[in-house]
């Protein structure tokens, strides 16, 4: 009897496989870039960027693979991706993240949700991919609230998480291309199957929140055929200056050192190490290793600027240029907004939130602003029904609301 050999066993096998995933059956859309028949790396080498990157446009997809967040098992079919992106600096980057497609949906009428993920910390092991396996992403309720309207939900990871390199954290020069491009990516990979015509919303809260509204400033001119129809944000960090005023020596110090991380990451040339003691170097570089957000409030509570320093970086005028160029407002959203704030927010502080809403509102956009009596943790669950209610009836076309 002849034998077969192995390699033609497992590539059958294999063949099998992706036909039980549905990847071979898969069609893309019209006018989709094919993203690679094969799925993988498996490892965490997934998260390492191809060097040098390959050629092509933001939101093309460089790989991905099945995966299966815990919390979404049984309601989506999801799909891990790298895709193309664009830095801070204008130019190209990789981004990871998650595309999940609801269960008994057809993908080809599902709107779309850019969900913009909170703080997740500087670690590798924070990874909003990675926590989503786990079932432990806080951001969970509202990616639930869409796939159970039918939604397709595309979460970013944002830049920088990989085994090798640092989160741009809170840089929404960044973060705004990251949201939109997931979105792309989630339309340009075959199996998902989704429109390039579905409507499409920005969501997020906290960094998620700032993220989102970087997106919706950021699309008419960066992804002006993503038909976009509305952007929720939460806990908006608008103003990284004044919201740095109410972090520094209190409980959220841990966000303020992390936000020096990722805008070091994001603009080398701030060289950070520079400004730093050696307190600092060791304890920010412990961050960078195992910090996730637990350990950024449990650790860094109530510490101060001039403990890590030997010279305050922020009133620098380096860094001063590259807190304004990540400043909310200069090109206010084309689309309605909701925009939603903890009354009594001891982290991302409420009256720099209200001066965007009030430059929006001058600037004609069709926003509607609310609070709730919660602190900042507890604000995403207070929005979260009624940031929800806004996304179904924007989706349905109903008109949106304004008390501009």
């Amino acid at each position: 009897m002849k034998s077969v050999p192995l390699r033609r066993v497992l590539s059958a096998l294999l063949g099998v496989s992706l036909a039980a995933l549905g990847v071979v059956a898969a069609s893309p859309p019209a006018g989709a870039v094919a993203a690679p028949i094969l799925p993988g790396p498996f490892d965490d080498s997934f998260y390492t960027a191809p060097s040098p990157l390959p050629a092509g446009k933001p939101g093309d997809v460089l790989r991905w693979r099945p995966t299966v967040p815990l919390l979404n098992a049984a309601n989506a079919d999801a799909w891990q991706v790298m895709y193309l992106s664009t830095n801070a600096q204008g130019r190209p980057d990789a981004v990871t993240g998650t595309i999940l497609v609801p269960k008994g949906k057809d993908p080809a009428t599902a709107p779309i949700v850019g969900y913009a993920v909170g703080t997740q910390g500087p670690a590798f092991k924070c990874t909003a991919s990675k926590a989503m396996e786990r079932g432990t992403l806080y951001d969970q309720p509202a990616i639930n609230d869409s796939l159970s309207s039918g939604y397709a939900v595309a979460v970013t990871d944002y830049e920088g998480y990989s085994p090798t390199t640092v989160p741009t954290y809170i840089t929404g020069q960044s973060m705004g291309p990251a949201v939109i491009d997931s979105v792309r990516a989630a339309q340009n990979l075959p199996s998902a199957r989704l429109a390039k015509s579905a409507k499409v919303i920005f969501q997020g809260y906290s960094q998620g929140g700032g993220g989102s509204m970087w997106a919706g400033e950021k699309q008419p001119t960066y992804a002006p055929e993503l038909n976009v129809v509305g952007v929720v944000a939460g806990g908006v960090p608008a103003d990284l200056t004044e919201v740095a005023k109410g972090l520094d020596g209190y409980v959220g110090f841990g966000f303020l050192a992390f936000a020096a991380i990722g805008l070091d990451a994001a603009y080398p040339d701030l060289k950070l190490d520079s400004f730093l003691n050696d307190t600092g170097r060791q304890q920010l570089g412990d961050a960078e290793k195992n910090a996730c957000v637990a350990e950024l409030l449990l650790n860094y509570s109530f510490k101060k600027i001039s403990d890590y320093t030997t010279t305050n970086p922020l009133s620098t005028p380096q860094w001063q240029a590259r807190l304004a160029q990540n400043e909310l407002g200069a090109n206010p959203p084309r689309v309605p907004v909701f925009q939603y704030h903890a009354s009594t927010d001891e982290i991302v502080n409420t009256p720099q939130a209200e001066t965007l809403h009030r430059a929006y509102c001058a600037a004609g956009v069709r926003e509607q602003w609310q609070t709730y009596i919660s602190d900042h943790a507890t604000g995403i669950l207070a929005g979260n029904a009624d940031a929800h209610q806004w996304i179904v009836k924007r989706f349905n076309g109903d008109p949106a609301p304004t008390n501009c």
